[in-house]
């Protein structure tokens, strides 16, 4: 059997001064229970670097950083969705929230795996 074939979606924030393209492998939504992920209502699909390419917006978003001050949490000031971050679990990749995502006939139809990232370290090794 072959691999998948990537697909590329659109996405943005709610007032649209964020827009990037996500490219997509065999995705799977990861719903987290931490209290930010919980909180913000963040559905991640978790990508490579090279997988995201912001086309709008970039000098609109901002950071937010706590605990460990790893990930990067981005979100658009003027709006503030949080519409992709650089996560903690993937420093070197993305974090893409699926809700910004502009097909969401196609994120309804995409499998869910859940993460009991309330207890993040005893967990992580789920997603790596």
């Amino acid at each position: 059997m072959s691999p998948p074939s990537p697909t590329v979606r659109a996405g943005r924030c709610h007032c649209d001064a964020v827009r990037f393209a996500v490219r997509l492998t065999a995705p799977t939504l990861i719903v987290c229970d931490c209290s930010i992920c919980t909180k913000k209502g963040f559905l991640h699909l978790i990508v490579e670097k090279d997988d995201l390419t912001i086309e709008a917006g970039a000098d609109a978003l901002q950071t937010y950083r706590f605990h460990t001050r790893t990930a990067q949490h981005l979100f658009c000031r003027i709006c503030g969705m949080h519409p992709f971050y650089v996560p903690r679990s993937h420093p070197d990749g993305w974090s893409v929230n699926a809700r910004c995502l502009d097909d969401q006939a196609f994120v309804r139809d995409l499998p869910v795996q859940p993460f009991a990232g309330r207890a993040w370290e005893d967990h992580i090794h789920q997603i790596r």
